[in-house]
């Protein structure tokens, strides 16, 4: 199976932008979510998915998101077994997001 797609915070800005953006999965869990989130994600920490993968659509394009970037890969990793076509994580997460897109996101 080839690797893990991924984007830049830069890169997700961009698709962030267009007119049918992906769906932004934010894995974390829910003390993160509530302390700090990149505005229009979409909730389901990690800890959950394996039990609410069949909420999520299949050939959506989908960046998955977390802290630093470590858990996104995984749950991309999971969510292309289970057969999606169209996953990336975001390289960084949301403290690259942070840093480079957004400062008003809280850091942690």
């Amino acid at each position: 199976m080839p690797g893990v797609a991924t984007v830049t915070v830069q890169e997700l800005g961009q698709m962030l932008a267009r007119s049918t953006p992906p769906l932004l999965l934010d894995v974390r869990e829910l003390e993160e979510w509530q302390f700090c989130r990149i505005e229009g994600a979409c909730h389901l920490p990690m800890s959950q998915i394996q039990h609410r993968v069949d909420e999520l659509e299949p050939t959506q394009e989908t960046v998955v998101y977390c802290h630093h970037g470590v858990r996104s890969l995984t749950v991309a990793e999971f969510l292309i077994g289970k057969g999606f076509s169209r996953v990336a994580s975001l390289t960084g997460g949301i403290e690259a997001w942070s840093v480079f897109v957004d400062p008003s996101v809280p850091r942690y």
